[in-house]
């Protein structure tokens, strides 16, 4: 993730297999961002530690308690039919961001894992990372209108469990930790050799997720959207860059 416009803080940060990037105007935030994932994890682990189901269940979970992270990633869940943890990462980028809001900044974008919440006053590139797909780091979002949160999720890259054969399902929603589970439930059901009737299950299946504004498939070659997708756009590489006064993912 980078960030041209010279009044924004950006760093990425490690907490164990959380590798978030972060972009604010407010450096304070950066702190308080890194301060609300390490909380949150900690309090995912001590739950999971509990419960073990939650950590391996590949369906909605009925949970009254919890901590706010687990009753995020439960809600989430719910709504898109598939297991809590297909939510995790979403669910952070969102809490971190939240909290950047609450301590005073305009500008707040974590991206975790991929997963990307954000709130900027500027617009945001996005870039596609589709594994080896002739597409991928070549196109991508400009993203004009928040609060947004995205996510994608690929049935053949990457190390997440899927059960499609999408390269690639990306998901605009009203919050990352629900674009992340939709992502994971469309990209499970776009699979099988007639490409058309893949892509359309994958779409239906999107419109069935209260709450997701738009989805992107590509799938053996063929690409589809649908909804409210950011202007896709040209990814630059290398040089000096044209573009100016954007964030960029």
């Amino acid at each position: 993730m980078t960030s041209p416009t010279k009044n924004l803080f950006k760093k990425t940060s490690s907490i164990k297999e959380t590798v978030c990037t972060i972009i604010t105007d407010n450096s304070q935030a950066v702190k308080v961002a890194e301060e609300t994932i390490a909380y949150h994890r900690k309090q995912l682990e001590s739950y999971i530690r509990m419960h073990k189901g939650f950590l391996y269940s590949l369906k909605p979970l009925e949970i009254v308690d919890g901590p706010e992270i687990v009753r995020l990633m439960t809600s989430a869940s719910a709504e898109a039919g598939v297991g809590p943890m297909a939510s995790v990462a979403g669910a952070l980028a969102d809490l971190a961001v939240e909290a950047m809001l609450a301590c005073g900044a305009k500008t707040a974008i974590v991206e975790n894992g991929g997963e990307v919440a954000a709130v900027s006053e500027t617009p945001l590139d996005i870039a596609l990372l589709a594994g080896d797909s002739p597409l991928s780091g070549r196109i991508g979002f400009s993203i004009e209108n928040f609060p947004v949160g995205v996510a994608t999720s690929s049935g053949v890259f990457g190390h997440a469990l899927s059960f499609g054969e999408a390269e690639a399902v990306t998901v605009f929603a009203k919050s990352a930790c629900l674009a992340d589970a939709a992502a994971t439930a469309v990209c499970n059901v776009v699979r099988g050799e007639n490409l058309d009737q893949a892509i359309r299950s994958g779409v239906e299946k999107a419109w069935s997720i209260v709450g997701v504004d738009g989805v992107f498939i590509i799938y053996k070659g063929k690409v589809a959207l649908a909804g409210k997708v950011p202007r896709l756009i040209d990814i630059w590489k290398g040089g000096n860059s044209p573009r100016k006064k954007k964030n960029r993912v």
